[in-house]
């Protein structure tokens, strides 16, 4: 009888601290709550009304004179037959370009940039790790700025281009898709009609297969330039992380160098991948200074972004609820694709034929 009271006892203890280690926990963590609900979920929340409403601008978006319009905001962006449509096509067709070209250049050159210079023999690697990663810190404005100067008409890139017989394009004033100039090289200038007749948001499926416009892809150079440094530092955290065992081992088994990277190191940086591809994703899909700053969308509207439209329609055009339907539409892709490539990414089960074998082979080694 008095083992059970004592073990009441200690329960009731046990609880009363963990009691107090509850709200301790909560007095600590309220400041950010607090900050957190007024500075993001608010103005989330009062985004996602004005979505859905007819708000002009003026006044509260809460007031008796702002109406409730359901999703007509999203309707006139993904099948209103009109202009808000169809540039709401152009610029997921210059974003998704976009996306496409940066997100595996910048994923490639900064992982080669990592393997570069993390290699033991590389004398001062300390230098070439901050020239590397200093692009990154610079202010994207100025950055934009320079690359004006760098890849105007008379801009040292075609200087460089004119010395090696190339005429170099006039970029930021160039609206035309590079794939569609490809094509043309072989004299194909109109596609076949199926691609030409049918549209997808206002765009025919000729020109969403156009690529990104001239301008557009001094903006991808320019992405992987200023980016590829933040993420070489991730790699090289996970590159000095790894084990110099499995290396070993692959050597003794007889990999070459190739063999080792693709089939041992690769693998093991699969969660660092994962976290460059997703932050890339959400960093393409969210492009909008270099655009403000550089072109305002133009030349031809080949440079809108949806994060650039969104914001010409709230603050320009007055269209508040379509400029907040357009910044949760893009949430909804982002959100989307960064799920796809968690699943793409997974850690797949080994399959019971591969795994039979494996353990036949243990077997058979005495291992």
């Amino acid at each position: 009888m008095t083992a059970l009271t004592d073990r009441r006892a200690s329960a009731r203890r046990r609880s009363h601290i963990a009691g107090r280690e509850g709200v301790a926990g909560w007095l600590f963590t309220a400041p950010m709550i607090v900050i957190l609900g007024l500075f993001l979920v608010v103005p989330v929340g009062m985004a996602l009304w004005v979505s859905f409403s007819d708000w002009t601008g003026r006044g509260s978006p809460f007031s008796g004179t702002v109406g409730f319009v359901g999703t007509d905001n999203y309707s006139e962006l993904l099948n209103g037959g009109g202009l808000a449509e169809r540039d709401f096509g152009i610029s997921l067709r210059n974003n998704g370009w976009y996306v496409l070209l940066v997100v595996p250049l910048q994923t490639a050159l900064s992982l080669f940039l990592a393997v570069l210079v993390n290699r033991a023999v590389l004398r001062g690697r300390g230098f070439f790790r901050t020239a590397f990663y200093f692009p990154s810190v610079t202010s994207s404005v100025a950055i934009t700025v320079l690359w004006l100067f760098l890849f105007g008409a008379t801009g040292a890139v075609n200087k460089v281009l004119s010395y090696l017989g190339v005429n170099g394009p006039n970029w930021f004033q160039d609206p035309s898709g590079i794939v569609h100039n490809f094509f043309g090289l072989f004299g194909v200038t109109q596609g076949p009609g199926f691609l030409t007749d049918n549209t997808a948001l206002g765009v025919s499926l000729w020109d969403w297969l156009s690529g990104p416009s001239v301008a557009m892809s001094a903006f991808v150079l320019m992405a992987v330039f200023t980016t590829s440094g933040t993420f070489m530092l991730l790699f090289i955290a996970a590159l000095q992380n790894l084990s110099g065992e499995t290396q070993e081992a692959a050597m003794m088994d007889g990999a070459n160098g190739w063999q080792r990277f693709f089939r041992v190191t690769l693998p093991q940086l699969k969660p660092t991948l994962f976290t460059v591809l997703t932050l890339g994703v959400i960093g393409t899909w969210q492009v909008f200074d270099q655009i403000y700053t550089g072109t305002q969308g133009g030349p031809g509207k080949t440079t809108v972004t949806p994060a650039y439209l969104s914001y010409t329609s709230a603050f320009n055009n007055q269209q508040w609820g379509q400029g907040s339907a357009i910044a949760f539409i893009l949430f909804v892709i982002i959100v989307v694709l960064t799920l796809l490539q968690r699943f793409i990414l997974r850690d797949k089960a080994v399959s019971k034929r591969r795994l039979r074998a494996y353990s036949l082979d243990t077997k058979g080694t005495g291992r």
